[in-house]
């Protein structure tokens, strides 16, 4: 039997997918969570063969809970089920430890492919995702800008793009006002872009904002 936690702020996805697996007669449903903070304390205390993980959520954002998830127990799999599309966070979510990506959009039958896969320790690589893992092998000189940055920084970039403040980032990422300026100001140094309107026109432009 596959054990599944499912870590996603919207309820309705949640019993979404516990109704999709619970069709499924060798996986079974025994956690969740609705934000990260509360998937990392409950993932501490059980045990499971793999976590479905949400990138948006309140509190402590998927990005970095699989970061730490995989830093307290690496052999856990993980796999992103994601609203954004493969080419805004797939990557680098792979780069960080998860076994593998898929939208909300995908049939629930690639989903039960997917975890099958997974749990035996396997990567789920789709199509989309395959291509951008070659794309991955250029130099980074050839990559797009907003590729050129990190994590953090990529997260603040997004929200940025969104037209979000300083201070709002601030307050949603728990971090002070001067460490996310410095993100700023780092990100607008790698991208080669003098200010915030052109950060913003981007963002648009390139389909990267929340």
């Amino acid at each position: 039997m596959i054990r599944v936690f499912i870590a996603d702020d919207h309820t309705i996805v949640r019993q979404g997918l516990k109704r999709i697996l619970a069709e499924t007669p060798d996986m079974a449903v025994t956690g969740e969570a609705e934000n990260g903070i509360e998937a990392l304390k409950k993932i501490r205390e059980g045990e499971w063969d793999v976590v479905l993980l949400d990138v948006s959520m309140p509190g402590r954002n998927g990005v970095d809970t699989l970061k730490q998830i995989m830093s307290e127990k690496k052999s856990l799999r993980v796999l992103i089920l994601s609203m954004y599309p493969e080419d805004q966070y797939a990557v680098r979510l792979l780069k960080a430890g998860a076994s593998g990506y898929m939208t909300k959009e995908t049939a629930p039958e690639e989903l039960v492919r997917a975890i099958r896969k997974i749990a035996q320790g396997k990567k789920y690589i789709s199509p989309m995702l395959a291509e951008l893992l070659l794309d991955e092998l250029d130099c980074d000189s050839e990559k797009e800008p907003h590729k050129r940055l990190t994590d953090r920084e990529y997260q603040v970039f997004r929200m940025l793009g969104s037209g979000r403040t300083v201070s709002e980032i601030a307050g949603s990422m728990s971090l002070s006002v001067k460490t996310i300026s410095t993100h700023r100001t780092h990100i607008l140094e790698k991208m080669k872009l003098k200010n915030n309107a052109e950060l913003t026109l981007y963002a648009i432009q390139n389909g990267l904002t929340d």
